[in-house]
């Protein structure tokens, strides 16, 4: 499955699970820009050979459209987007803030969108497209709420833009991970049986293969990654 001659956009790149995924594409040989909000990465050695843009507002429309442009004109095009920018809170309904809301939906939701509008225009037929959903918005259980909303709206984005692209055969994914193996997570979930969670490594492969010519067929598809959760 090589990615040999391709490039490659990761957002949420400087993250945990982004890093990993950066290191996967580019040991299968693309060419990754690293595409983050944070100003720059906190282990730059993570990212390896990565292009690095930090300070990228994906929430901003017009700051997405001028990365993308600028990143297809430093690469001459672009072959895939990988949309990984988001964020998690755990609040229920009642008590809650409204405001808990708006921030899910613009981390998760609106970084998608924007990115995925920046890059279309750049994107050649045949292109790919690999979202993350989450498990945990096929039910939604209590303080899940907010959270569980905006990746429900990735996934519907996921499936309404497989549509919209199969005459290109641009193909649009998602996986929908249960708990990733994260030190944030461990530090949250200090008792549980980390054994049994999805390793980021994982996400990475499944997410390679969905960016490879060998997953031409599959479109509109969204994909449990649960480990043993």
């Amino acid at each position: 499955m090589s990615l040999s001659g391709k490039t490659i956009a990761v957002t949420g790149a400087f993250g945990f699970l982004g890093s990993a995924v950066v290191q996967r594409l580019l040991a299968q040989g693309a060419t990754v820009v690293a595409i983050d909000v944070a100003a720059a990465p906190r282990d730059p050695a993570s990212l390896g050979a990565a292009h690095v843009h930090g300070g990228v507002d994906l929430g901003d429309g017009a700051a997405a459209k001028a990365a993308f442009d600028a990143i297809a004109r430093a690469h001459g095009g672009l072959h895939g987007l990988v949309n990984i920018a988001g964020g998690f809170a755990w609040e229920k309904v009642q008590g809650g803030a409204l405001a808990t809301w708006d921030k899910l939906y613009q981390m998760n939701l609106r970084t998608a969108v924007a990115a995925t509008q920046a890059a279309l225009p750049h994107l050649p037929d045949g292109g790919r497209i690999v979202n993350i959903g989450a498990n945990g918005a096929v039910k939604a259980g209590a303080g899940m709420g907010a959270y569980a909303a905006s990746k429900a709206g990735v996934m519907r984005l996921t499936e309404a833009l497989a549509e919209e692209l199969k005459d290109r055969g641009i193909t649009v994914n998602a996986l929908l991970p249960s708990i990733i193996d994260t030190p944030a997570n461990r530090a949250d979930m200090p008792d549980a049986d980390v054994g049994r969670w999805v390793q980021p490594a994982q996400l990475a492969a499944t997410i390679a293969f969905l960016l490879s010519d060998e997953a031409a067929a599959i479109t509109g598809a969204l994909i449990p990654v649960t480990g043993r959760v």
